[in-house]
């Protein structure tokens, strides 16, 4: 027999063009594919959006058939507690822990800042990303962004040094941070290093790729380095021990916002600092990373900001600070 208060998955892949082009040391796309799990009792729903990466063997098709796969178990009272020993972390289980969490959220009448026993979320400083390029279209994108107060610069390419030099010429007020996106090697590691020390910049994020960062044990570091594929939920925080000095927690990687709370949590007791990360996504997907944000050394959380549009009822941004979410869109 059918149970009328079952709960309901729905999965949709969904295409979000993105506002020129966003380019990486791996490649340049101009669209944001997200997957969408919907959770409805026929009353209330909950929602989670996530963004599958290819680096991470994920594909948006993938990642629709794996959530498909738990329309059953979710129908039959799979919970969010067991959730996480269901699914593995990644893509898939962040769109549905989200969803459930956002479920409980509208439940109940509280937030899940509440339910998390969190305190009530605070408006925050967020990365503007500066894409690959040119040093001189760096720059320029620089210059156009120099009112912001925190600049995400992508590098990982030859002459990397001039594009930070250019940069800093152009947005000299602005607080750097760098993400390599694992495109240096040990031979020109510790040379980046240095310019980045040389331009100012704050932090490194994952400059070596994830099977070959044992080279940072060896060489000094005059700027923090923040893990990013080398770091994807608790179980891998052991290994950053001597060779970072901070992780990137995107909850794409934790596998939800279940996940990467207890990872900050842990992150901090052994002395690493935290990084609040995303894709470009829209503001379904910033929402629950503003609660692990609000703990963070840095939030990068303008995923949305990239986007030609958003969700309606987005976050709010205005100029650097990015606002906590509405109920209506999450939470």
């Amino acid at each position: 027999m059918v149970n009328p208060n079952a709960l309901r998955l729905t999965v949709t892949a969904e295409t979000w063009p993105i506002a020129g082009q966003f380019t990486i040391s791996r490649g340049a796309k101009t669209e944001a594919i997200v997957v969408v799990a919907e959770l409805s009792d026929g009353r209330f729903r909950g929602r989670g959006e996530c963004v599958p990466y290819s680096r991470y063997g994920e594909s948006p098709a993938a990642v629709a058939a794996v959530l498909r796969q738990f329309a059953s178990p979710v129908a039959d009272g799979l919970t969010r507690i067991e959730l996480q020993r269901a699914m593995p972390a990644g893509a898939a289980r962040n769109a549905l822990d989200c969803a459930f969490w956002d479920l409980e959220a509208k439940r109940t009448g509280q937030p899940v800042y509440s339910l998390a026993r969190l305190p009530p979320p605070r408006p925050l400083i967020t990365a503007y990303t500066i894409s690959l390029g040119t040093p001189e279209a760096m720059a320029r994108a620089a210059h156009d962004a120099a009112g912001r107060q925190l600049l995400k610069i992508k590098l990982g390419a030859e002459g990397d040094p001039a594009r930070l030099a250019a940069i800093r010429a152009a947005a000299p007020e602005a607080e750097l941070i760098v993400d390599a996106n694992e495109g240096w090697n040990p031979d020109n590691l510790a040379g980046n290093l240095a310019s980045c020390a040389q331009a100012g910049v704050t932090l490194i994020e994952q400059p070596l790729p994830a099977d070959a960062d044992e080279a940072l044990r060896a060489v000094a570091r005059p700027v923090p380095v923040c893990a990013d594929e080398s770091a994807h939920d608790r179980a891998s925080l052991s290994a950053l021990s001597g060779k970072y000095d901070a992780v990137n927690i995107k909850l794409d990687k934790t596998g939800g916002l279940t996940e990467a709370l207890a990872m900050a949590e842990e992150a901090r007791q052994r002395g690493l600092s935290t990084m609040a990360g995303c894709m470009v996504a829209t503001s379904l997907s910033m929402a629950p990373a503003m609660l692990v944000a609000q703990t963070a050394r840095v939030a990068d959380l303008d995923g949305p900001l990239l986007l030609a549009r958003d969700r309606a009822e987005g976050l709010v941004y205005e100029g650097s600070l990015v606002y906590p979410p509405l109920p209506a869109l999450w939470g």
